[in-house]
């Protein structure tokens, strides 16, 4: 019997030639634009959370929190936008921007509960991030994730990675995962092949990741190594 490999696939709107699930789909949300910035950066409508979560986050240069658009807030959100892979990277507060950022400052690192020693994968589920520890303190920073859709949620547990492999094929939807690692029966991380911010897409149990996550990840895992997932997904 053939072993399910890949139930949780990069989430992808299918078409008839595709997997054949039925994806659920959402209005668009529009940012709202105020008006340019000497920056050449449009100010918008989340001009100010998103300060305030990049402050608080670190590591994107100086930032005013105060709502307008300046360079130097231009260049940190730009930077941000590179970073998470959110398109276009122009530097707009907008609603994709505004919720990876909240997403990543509410993320909790210590409610992972990671092991005292050694390397544990942590997968927060309710914010849609994962992160890594080493002997108890944060190794990888938080970045984010897709985990499963409604009838394909991620569970939570505490988990192994038992196989690993650069490129692993999908049987059941004939699609290449690249930087697999599988840690409970067809779920793993691996990288998506998709836009991982479009909010109604899901995988089918894995845990999506941007290619650059997925790639460090994979130089870090080896098997045996513990997988944390916490929480659940909102609705799923």
């Amino acid at each position: 019997m053939a072993v399910v490999v890949g139930g949780g696939l990069g989430a992808f709107a299918l078409t008839p030639a595709g997997a054949g699930a039925a994806v659920r789909t959402a209005p668009l949300t529009t940012a709202v634009v105020t008006k340019a910035a000497a920056s050449s950066c449009a100010t918008g409508k989340y001009q100010k959370q998103v300060e305030g979560y990049l402050k608080k986050l670190g590591g994107y240069g100086t930032i005013t929190v105060d709502g307008k658009q300046s360079a130097a807030d231009c260049a940190a959100i730009v930077k941000f936008q590179k970073r998470f892979g959110i398109k276009p990277a122009q530097g707009l507060a907008g609603p994709t921007t505004y919720d990876v950022a909240k997403r990543l400052a509410a993320t909790k690192t210590s409610a992972c509960k990671p092991n005292k020693t050694g390397i544990t994968f942590c997968v927060d589920l309710t914010n849609q991030t994962t992160w890594v520890m080493k002997n108890g303190k944060v190794f990888v920073k938080p970045t984010i994730t897709r985990t499963g859709m409604k009838g394909y949620r991620t569970p939570s547990g505490t988990f192994k990675i038992n196989k690993r492999t650069k490129k692993e094929w999908s049987n059941p939807y004939h699609v290449w995962l690249p930087y697999w690692q599988r840690f409970i029966g067809g779920r793993g991380f691996h990288q998506t092949t998709t836009y991982i911010h479009d909010k109604w897409r899901g995988s089918h149990g894995c845990v999506n990741l941007l290619e650059q996550d997925a790639k460090q990840y994979y130089s870090i895992g080896k098997i045996g190594m513990t997988v944390k997932v916490i929480g659940r997904r909102p609705g799923t």
